[in-house]
Formats: structure tokens, sequence, C-alpha cells
């Protein structure tokens, strides 16, 4: 289980909150002894993107040996 304040990965893709799989979050709250967590997707910068409720499929805890990666944010439809 993801506990809270720790990093998360997104595994699917949320057009509607401008979010794609592999984006990284942090747990702020959790559901449901890990049913669900509301996460919280920032910028580098500190922008907060959106804060989200996610079941346990939509989110995966992250692997020691992985890389971050940069991309644009889409703007404001």
């Amino acid at each position: 289980m993801i506990e809270e304040l720790e990093d998360m990965i997104l595994t699917c893709d949320l057009p509607e909150y401008r979010l794609a799989r592999g984006d990284i979050g942090t747990v702020v709250l959790v559901h449901q002894e890990g049913k669900g967590y509301e996460v919280e997707f920032t910028t580098l910068d500190g922008e907060t993107i959106a804060i989200v409720t996610l079941t346990a499929d939509q989110v995966r805890p992250s692997k020691p040996r992985e890389i971050a990666h940069v991309r644009n944010l889409p703007a404001n439809p």
C-alpha cells in the first residue's frame, strides 16, 4: 500500500486534469486502507495542477531504480 506523503506513479491518462500516464504525484490522503488515494500533482516549481481522487488500480508505487522524465504541461482548454 502507498502511504500518505509518498510519491506515486499514475498508470493511466487523465486528460480532463491534463495528466498523463507516468506522471508523479504525492499521496495526501489514503482512503479505505488503500482502496483509493487523494493525490496532488504539481509542476517542478510547486504549482498545484490537480488534486485528484484515484482508485488503487490508477496508481502504483515508485520503484528504486526509476528515473523522472519531464514533459510540458498542455495549456488549459
